[in-house]
């Protein structure tokens, strides 16, 4: 009889994908994205209409988001240029943007990360936001 592993809570998830990011805060986010990196919102649509949206970041629900930026999906995005591009992610807090960020490291998005405290630390930081 095989001995089963044990399931992974998502706090330990969680920290896990984390480690294999480089998480950034947001004025650092900012500025990827004016040097040309690309800012994924992946908040649901009552969160963007409630609270704003970033100024030119690409709007991708987190269902759709692997086969929006993969860039050799064939329902890719056409910011989705390569596997080099600057991609940070962001949620509403921080939380669900770093699994999306992980999974789309594993796409082969290798500089891909995502916002320390999501949508809300870019608002507190006085960043741009759009009605």
């Amino acid at each position: 009889m095989a001995v089963s592993e044990q399931p992974t809570g998502i706090d330990e998830l969680l920290e896990h994908v984390r480690r294999g990011l480089d998480r950034v805060g947001p004025q650092e986010a900012y500025d990827i994205a004016r040097a040309g990196g690309l800012l994924v919102d992946i908040r649901y649509a009552a969160l963007r209409e409630r609270d704003g949206l970033v100024p030119g970041a690409l709007v991708v629900e987190r269902n759709e988001l692997e086969w929006r930026l993969d860039p050799q999906g064939s329902h890719r995005a056409p910011e989705a240029t390569d596997h080099d591009l600057r991609v940070v992610v962001l949620c509403n807090e921080g939380y669900a943007s770093s699994l999306a960020a992980a999974s789309l490291r594993q796409l082969g998005l290798r500089h891909a990360t995502d916002l320390i405290g999501g949508f809300q630390a870019w608002k507190a930081a006085g960043l741009p936001v759009a009605a």
